[in-house]
C-alpha cells in the first residue's frame, strides 16, 4: 500500500525546509533509510532519509520549492499502484499549508485556450479560492497566468490538474521566454518546442519581433539590465530577525579600544609553537572570545536575555560567534564558553564555523546563545554599530588593530590597540554598567596573557 514520506521536523525553530536536489527520482526503487533528497532549512543543510520501502511513484515537489515541515514530501508503493486518491488529498494539504488564497471572487470562469492557427500567447487565468503550490508551478513553467480559472480543488482551489487541463498542447516556458512572449513582440516556434530539457521554449527559441527586426536599444535605457532574486533561506529570516530587533529593543553602541600589545605578542608566540601544543591554530578572534567570556562571568547583566517583563541572567556564558557564510549569516553558539581553555575555545569555533561554512551544523548549535561577538577586523573596518541578536541584551563588534597616539613618560608614542563596539539594549541595560562592562574587556585584553592563567 502506497505511502507519503513527509518533510522530517528539523528542531524547534524549522519551519519549512527548501529542495536543493533530489536523490531520488520517481520510478527508483527505494529503501528505509535511503536518501530521497536534500533541503536547506534556515540554519542548515539536511538529507532527507526515507521513511518507507518500495518505488518512488510521485515527487510532491519540485527542486527550489519550499516546503512545511511535516506535510507529505514523496509518494512510495508499489509499481503502477493507484495514488490519484492520495495526490488529491496531498494537493489539498500543501495548498492550505503554505499558500494564501490568490483571489477571493465568489465565481470565475476558465478562458478557453488559443485557436491553434495563432502564435500561441501567455494565456491569462486564475484563482477563485487559491491555487496549490504544485499547480502554482505548473502554470509558470507553462507561461499561464493564473487570473481567471475556476479551480476543480476543495472549495473551488486550482490544483495540478486545472493547470493541465487549460495548458493542453503548450510547451513549457522558462521565466525568460515567458517575460518576453508577455511584451507582445515575439513568438514562440511554429512547431512549439523549444530546445530546452523536455522540449521547454527558452528565449532563444524565441522568434525575432512579430515587426521583423529586433527593437533598437535606446540609449540611456532605464533602469537597464538587472536580475531578480528572490528572498529565501538565510537572507529571509535574516532579514525578519533584524527588522524585529531593530522594531522591538531600544540599541545604543558604545564605542572603545583596548591596548593590544600582548594580544599580538601572545598570537605570536602561539603562531610559533610547535604542533604538538595545539596552540599554533589559536587566533586573535578565539583571544577576544576568550576575554569576553571570562569578562561575562563578572557581568551576569550583559550576559542576558530581555523578554520584555523579566529578564534572565545566566551564570554561564553561551557565546554566539559571528560566522560569513556563502549561504549568508549563521551564528553557531560555543556551550561554555567560560569553563573552556584558550585551546578549547579556539577548537570548538573553527569546528562550528567549518559546519556553518559546510552547511552541515544541527540547529541546536545554533540556538541558545546568551552574548554574540562579531568580528569585522579582517575586512578592514575601523568601528561599526553591531545590531542585537535578540532576545540577548548586548553583542560585542570587534574591528581592525589601529596604531594609536599614547602618552607616556618618554612622550607621544604610537600603540597598536584594537577597537571595540558593544551594542545593548537600554531597556535592560544603563548606559554607566554597560560602559563598566566595556572598560573591564578592555583591561582584560590588554593583559591577555595573566587572564589565560587566573
Amino acid at each position: 500500500m502506497a505511502q507519503q514520506v513527509l518533510m522530517p521536523k528539523q528542531g524547534n525553530s524549522v519551519e519549512t525546509c527548501i529542495i536543493i536536489e533530489w536523490k531520488k527520482q520517481e520510478g527508483d526503487s527505494v529503501s528505509i533509510g535511503d536518501i530521497l533528497c536534500e533541503a536547506e532549512t534556515d540554519k542548515a543543510t539536511i538529507e532527507v532519509e526515507s521513511t518507507a520501502e518500495g518505488v518512488l511513484l510521485k515527487q510532491l515537489y519540485n527542486v527550489d520549492d519550499e516546503v512545511p515541515v511535516q506535510v507529505p514530501l514523496v509518494i512510495i508503493g508499489e509499481a503502477g499502484e493507484d495514488i490519484s486518491s492520495l495526490v488529491s488529498s496531498t494537493d489539498s494539504e500543501s495548498s492550505s499549508s503554505v499558500e494564501a488564497p490568490v483571489a477571493d471572487s465568489a465565481a470565475a470562469t476558465a478562458v478557453k485556450a488559443p485557436d491553434s492557427q495563432e502564435s500561441p500567447e501567455v494565456q491569462i487565468v486564475s484563482a477563485a479560492s487559491g491555487i496549490s503550490p504544485r499547480a502554482k508551478k505548473l502554470a509558470e513553467n507553462k507561461g499561464i497566468n493564473y487570473t481567471n480559472i475556476a479551480g476543480t480543488g476543495p472549495k473551488g482551489r486550482i490544483i495540478e490538474r486545472d493547470i493541465e487541463s487549460v495548458a493542453s498542447g503548450s510547451q513549457p516556458l522558462t521565466p525568460a521566454a515567458q517575460s518576453a512572449l508577455a511584451s507582445g513582440d515575439y513568438s514562440v516556434p511554429a512547431n512549439g518546442s523549444g530546445s530546452g530539457i523536455g522540449g521547454r521554449v527558452r528565449t532563444a527559441d524565441l522568434q525575432t519581433p512579430v515587426s521583423g527586426s529586433v527593437p533598437e536599444i535606446v540609449s540611456g535605457d532605464f533602469p537597464g539590465t538587472f536580475t531578480e532574486k528572490p528572498v529565501r533561506s538565510i537572507r529571509k529570516i535574516t532579514a525578519k530577525r533584524l527588522f524585529e530587533s531593530i522594531s522591538t529593543t531600544c540599541q545604543l553602541t558604545l564605542h572603545a579600544t583596548a591596548d593590544a600589545v600582548r594580544l599580538k605578542e601572545v598570537r605570536a608566540r602561539f603562531k610559533a609553537a610547535g604542533p604538538e601544543t595545539g596552540l599554533s591554530a589559536v587566533n586573535i578572534n578565539d583571544l577576544i572570545l576568550f576575554a569576553a567570556a571570562k569578562t561575562l562571568v563578572d557581568f551576569p547583566f550583559v550576559n542576558s536575555h530581555f523578554l520584555g517583563d523579566k529578564i534572565i541572567e545566566f551564570k554561564n556564558v553561551h557565546l554566539g560567534t559571528a560566522v560569513d557564510t556563502d549561504r549568508g549569516l549563521m551564528v553557531p553558539v560555543i556551550k561554555y564558553a567560560d569553563s573552556l581553555t584558550i585551546k578549547g575555545l579556539s577548537t570548538e569555533a573553527k569546528r562550528l564555523a567549518v559546519s556553518s561554512k559546510d552547511g552541515k551544523i544541527s540547529p541546536d548549535e545554533l540556538d541558545g546563545g546568551t552574548f554574540t561577538v562579531t568580528n569585522l577586523g579582517a575586512f578592514g573596518i575601523d568601528r561599526f554599530t553591531p545590531v542585537l541578536n535578540i532576545p540577548q541584551t548586548a553583542i560585542l563588534g570587534v574591528g581592525g588593530i589601529d596604531l594609536k597616539p599614547v602618552e607616556t613618560n618618554e612622550g607621544v608614542q604610537f600603540v597598536p590597540h584594537i577597537s571595540l563596539s558593544l551594542t545593548f539594549d537600554h531597556q535592560a541595560i544603563d548606559g554607566a554598567p554597560a560602559a563598566r562592562f566595556l572598560k573591564a574587556l578592555a583591561e582584560n585584553i590588554k593583559n591577555i596573557d595573566l587572564l589565560m592563567v587566573l
